[in-house]
Protein backbone atom coordinates (compact mmCIF):
# COMPACT_ATOMS: atom_id res chain seq x y z
CA UNK A 1 0.00 0.00 0.00
CA UNK A 2 1.47 3.36 -1.05
CA UNK A 3 0.87 6.59 0.84
CA UNK A 4 -0.73 9.33 -1.24
CA UNK A 5 1.66 12.10 -0.14
CA UNK A 6 -0.41 14.93 -1.61
CA UNK A 7 -3.58 13.73 0.12
CA UNK A 8 -1.70 13.23 3.40
CA UNK A 9 -0.24 16.74 3.26
CA UNK A 10 -3.56 18.38 2.43
CA UNK A 11 -5.46 16.50 5.13
CA UNK A 12 -2.88 16.99 7.91
CA UNK A 13 -2.82 20.72 7.21
CA UNK A 14 -6.57 20.90 7.90
CA UNK A 15 -6.07 19.96 11.57
CA UNK A 16 -6.69 23.13 13.62
CA UNK A 17 -3.59 24.48 15.38
CA UNK A 18 -3.36 27.19 18.01
CA UNK A 19 -0.26 29.36 18.18
CA UNK A 20 1.45 29.48 21.56
CA UNK A 21 4.75 30.69 22.93
CA UNK A 22 6.25 27.84 24.90
CA UNK A 23 8.70 28.98 27.56
CA UNK A 24 11.59 27.17 29.19
CA UNK A 25 14.17 28.08 31.81
CA UNK A 26 17.31 26.37 33.04
CA UNK A 27 19.72 28.04 35.44
CA UNK A 28 20.08 31.59 34.04
CA UNK A 29 18.97 30.65 30.50
CA UNK A 30 15.39 31.60 29.58
CA UNK A 31 14.00 30.82 26.14
CA UNK A 32 10.76 30.75 24.21
CA UNK A 33 9.61 29.22 20.95
CA UNK A 34 6.47 29.01 18.85
CA UNK A 35 4.42 25.88 19.47
CA UNK A 36 1.43 24.91 17.37
CA UNK A 37 1.05 21.20 18.11
CA UNK A 38 -0.68 21.71 21.47
CA UNK A 39 -3.89 20.34 22.96
CA UNK A 40 -5.54 19.66 26.29
CA UNK A 41 -5.06 16.02 27.27
CA UNK A 42 -7.00 15.54 30.53
CA UNK A 43 -9.35 17.28 32.95
CA UNK A 44 -8.23 15.51 36.16
CA UNK A 45 -5.43 16.17 36.52
CA UNK A 46 -5.33 19.07 34.06
CA UNK A 47 -2.88 18.01 31.35
CA UNK A 48 -1.65 19.65 28.18
CA UNK A 49 0.21 17.94 25.35
CA UNK A 50 2.80 19.70 23.20
CA UNK A 51 4.92 18.49 20.28
CA UNK A 52 8.47 19.89 20.34
CA UNK A 53 11.17 19.48 17.68
CA UNK A 54 13.69 16.95 18.93
CA UNK A 55 16.72 18.86 17.66
CA UNK A 56 15.85 22.16 19.37
CA UNK A 57 17.66 23.68 22.34
CA UNK A 58 14.38 24.05 24.22
CA UNK A 59 13.63 20.32 23.80
CA UNK A 60 16.71 19.48 25.86
CA UNK A 61 15.78 22.10 28.45
CA UNK A 62 12.32 20.54 28.89
CA UNK A 63 13.88 17.09 29.27
CA UNK A 64 16.41 18.26 31.87
CA UNK A 65 14.15 20.55 33.92
CA UNK A 66 10.87 18.67 33.59
CA UNK A 67 8.77 21.77 32.99
CA UNK A 68 7.56 24.28 30.40
CA UNK A 69 5.12 27.17 30.10
CA UNK A 70 2.47 27.82 27.48
CA UNK A 71 1.48 31.40 26.68
CA UNK A 72 -1.85 31.74 24.86
CA UNK A 73 -1.55 34.33 22.12
CA UNK A 74 -4.38 36.56 20.91
CA UNK A 75 -5.68 37.16 17.40
CA UNK A 76 -3.57 39.96 15.92
CA UNK A 77 -0.33 38.90 17.61
CA UNK A 78 1.11 36.99 14.65
CA UNK A 79 4.03 39.43 14.27
CA UNK A 80 5.03 38.75 17.87
CA UNK A 81 4.66 34.99 17.38
CA UNK A 82 6.77 35.16 14.20
CA UNK A 83 9.74 36.43 16.26
CA UNK A 84 9.73 33.12 18.12
CA UNK A 85 10.06 31.03 14.96
CA UNK A 86 13.59 32.26 14.29
CA UNK A 87 16.52 30.57 16.05
CA UNK A 88 18.29 33.04 18.32
CA UNK A 89 20.42 32.96 21.43
CA UNK A 90 18.26 32.24 24.47
CA UNK A 91 19.37 35.14 26.68
CA UNK A 92 19.16 38.46 24.89
CA UNK A 93 17.34 36.80 22.00
CA UNK A 94 13.62 36.45 21.47
CA UNK A 95 12.53 37.24 25.03
CA UNK A 96 14.67 40.40 25.16
CA UNK A 97 12.04 42.09 22.96
CA UNK A 98 8.98 40.89 24.90
CA UNK A 99 7.84 41.85 28.42
CA UNK A 100 7.58 38.77 30.62
CA UNK A 101 7.92 37.67 34.20
CA UNK A 102 8.95 34.39 35.72
CA UNK A 103 6.06 32.47 37.24
CA UNK A 104 6.11 30.50 40.51
CA UNK A 105 7.87 27.59 38.74
CA UNK A 106 10.47 29.98 37.29
CA UNK A 107 9.13 29.82 33.74
CA UNK A 108 8.55 32.77 31.40
CA UNK A 109 4.97 34.08 31.31
CA UNK A 110 4.44 36.78 28.70
CA UNK A 111 2.69 39.92 29.90
CA UNK A 112 1.03 40.85 26.59
CA UNK A 113 -1.02 37.75 25.80
CA UNK A 114 -4.29 36.20 26.94
CA UNK A 115 -2.55 34.32 29.73
CA UNK A 116 -0.17 31.53 30.51
CA UNK A 117 0.22 28.13 32.12
CA UNK A 118 3.17 26.58 33.89
CA UNK A 119 3.37 22.81 33.48
CA UNK A 120 5.33 20.04 35.13
CA UNK A 121 6.33 17.16 32.87
CA UNK A 122 4.48 13.90 33.62
CA UNK A 123 5.27 11.96 30.47
CA UNK A 124 6.61 12.03 26.94
CA UNK A 125 6.69 10.04 23.73
CA UNK A 126 9.70 10.39 21.45
CA UNK A 127 8.89 9.43 17.87
CA UNK A 128 9.79 10.91 14.50
CA UNK A 129 11.31 14.39 14.52
CA UNK A 130 9.28 15.66 17.51
CA UNK A 131 8.75 14.59 21.10
CA UNK A 132 5.27 14.80 22.54
CA UNK A 133 5.54 16.20 26.06
CA UNK A 134 2.67 15.82 28.53
CA UNK A 135 2.60 18.45 31.25
CA UNK A 136 0.38 18.81 34.30
CA UNK A 137 -0.85 22.39 34.68
CA UNK A 138 0.49 23.69 37.99
CA UNK A 139 -0.13 27.44 37.70
CA UNK A 140 -2.33 29.60 35.49
CA UNK A 141 -2.58 33.36 34.98
CA UNK A 142 -5.34 35.04 32.96
CA UNK A 143 -4.52 38.56 31.72
CA UNK A 144 -7.71 39.03 29.73
CA UNK A 145 -10.28 37.14 27.74
CA UNK A 146 -10.20 37.18 23.96
CA UNK A 147 -9.93 35.04 20.85
CA UNK A 148 -6.89 32.78 20.75
CA UNK A 149 -4.61 33.02 17.73
CA UNK A 150 -4.61 29.99 15.42
CA UNK A 151 -2.82 29.14 12.21
CA UNK A 152 -6.07 29.81 10.35
CA UNK A 153 -5.76 33.51 11.32
CA UNK A 154 -2.45 33.66 9.44
CA UNK A 155 -1.24 32.59 6.00
CA UNK A 156 1.23 30.21 7.64
CA UNK A 157 1.24 26.44 7.48
CA UNK A 158 3.01 23.98 9.72
CA UNK A 159 2.56 20.29 9.28
CA UNK A 160 1.60 17.94 6.53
Amino acid sequence: MDLDVAAKTTLLKTIPHGLFICGVAEADVVNGFTASWVTQGSFKPPLVVAGVRSDSTSHGMIQRTGCFSLNVMEVGQQELVAKFFRPQAAVGGRLAEVPYRLGPLGLPLLENCLGGLECQLVGHVAAGDHTVFVGEVKTAVLHREGEALTLSHTRWTYGG
